[in-house]
């Protein structure tokens, strides 16, 4: 008897272990957390803010709810679609859900924020989105305008909290409201160093929703987060962040975008490298092809000269807790057409930096100490206001 009890004890400490590991360092998304907020939603019409990585365990949040009888009336989609594979910039359609018929909305394609039509019978809205920590990534977009449309029409709006991959690091520029945009909303820094329950809480709090309406907010939090957890993302938030390095470099590369530098959209290491056809150093190389989630990639077909950042130790990365603007610096040395350097006249770079005074810093040749004096004040205004709003540590 005694040696099937020590059977039973050790099979259910072996659950537990393999369980915890489940967890980055012991990090519990909210999602995982239904004691918390499943008696929010029941017996009201839910619509679901939700994408691929809207995962309970592994089971997707949608089958999860319908399982526990929750009401699930409509799905809202962020940029990448509900199945997260459409390519970057791509419009996405109205459709249903083939497994429950349910209406899918986009929120990336005519609008970007939900309609009075759209919200009609809707009595409590659930976000669940996997963000980045950086500002130009549409999701917290997203989040702003559910909240002002959540806050309009009076319909109670819960976030489920998941951790930021960057969740330590605030730096760069703040973004300059005349450079406002679909990459960038809120006068934030290009890294914030905030969950995106956290940044809910900071849009309703200082009033940087649309005639200052606050929505009747909850944040359903993690567990056992602090902004100085480590977390590996389980799953790839969007089609070219496929792994943590390139979630770790992405604040960095990401203003690539907005050049002619190609970020390494099309190739098997996206946000891992860069280069272009005539950077000058010809050390390594790479060919963006078209692919899943790449259609058409920048100098598709073409070879690529530039920087592999593959084997770079993202455990020291990490612990710069900076942006790299090495890398913007390097690619505009060795690029000898420099006034076609900036996409249609730095528009768009601008947009993603939310200034234009770094464009104009780089082509001047400012030393990276000289940028980042120009960043200091608006960083620290910017982390008195942080510091209101954090739930964790």
């Amino acid at each position: 008897m005694d040696s099937i009890v020590r059977a039973v004890v050790k099979f259910f400490l072996i659950v537990v272990i393999i369980d915890s590991v489940s967890f980055s360092q012991g990090i519990v998304p909210a999602a995982d957390r239904p004691l918390l907020y499943l008696s929010l939603l029941k017996s009201k019409h839910i619509a679901l803010i939700v994408n691929h990585a809207s995962l309970v365990r592994k089971h997707h949040l949608l089958d999860y709810l319908l399982k526990e009888k929750i009401h699930i009336q409509k799905i809202f989609v962020p940029e990448h679609g509900f199945r997260g594979n459409a390519d970057a910039g791509a419009h996405i359609e109205n459709s249903r859900d083939k497994n429950t018929g349910l209406p899918i909305i986009s929120l990336y394609g005519k609008r970007s924020k939900p309609s009075k039509s759209d919200l009609e019978g809707i009595e409590l809205i659930l976000f669940d989105l996997q963000d980045v920590g950086v500002r130009c990534y549409t999701y917290l977009s997203t989040l702003h305008y559910v909240m002002e449309a959540a806050a309009e029409r009076h319909i109670p709006l819960v976030v489920l909290d998941r951790p930021n991959p960057n969740g330590n690091t605030v730096d760069g520029p703040v973004l300059k409201r005349k450079y406002r945009s679909f990459v960038g909303l809120d006068p934030v820094p290009l890294l914030y160093g905030m969950t995106i329950g956290e940044y809910a809480r900071m849009l309703n709090g200082e009033g940087w929703l649309k005639g200052g309406v606050k929505a009747d907010l909850r944040v359903v939090p993690l567990g056992g987060y602090t902004h100085r957890s480590r977390y590996a993302l389980p799953v790839k938030p969007s089609p070219n962040l496929p792994n943590e390095r390139a979630v770790m470099l992405y604040p960095s590369l990401v203003l690539f975008e907005g050049t002619v530098i190609s970020a390494g959209r099309g190739t098997s290491k996206p946000f891992q490298l860069y280069g272009a056809p005539e950077y000058t150093e010809k050390k390594f190389s790479f060919v963006p092809r078209s692919m899943s989630g790449a259609k058409h990639p920048k100098h598709e077909g073409k070879r690529c000269y530039g920087a592999d950042l593959s084997c770079i130790n993202i455990g020291k990365y990490r612990t710069q807790g900076k942006l790299n603007l090495g890398y913007l610096k390097d690619a505009y040395r060795h690029y000898a057409d420099k006034q076609h350097f900036f996409l249609h006249g730095g528009k768009f770079f601008d947009k993603l930096a939310g200034t234009d005074r770094l464009r104009k810093q780089i082509i001047s040749g400012a030393s990276e100490a000289q940028i980042r004096q120009s960043w200091e004040k608006g960083l620290v205004k910017f982390k008195k206001i942080r510091e209101r709003y954090l739930l964790y540590p």
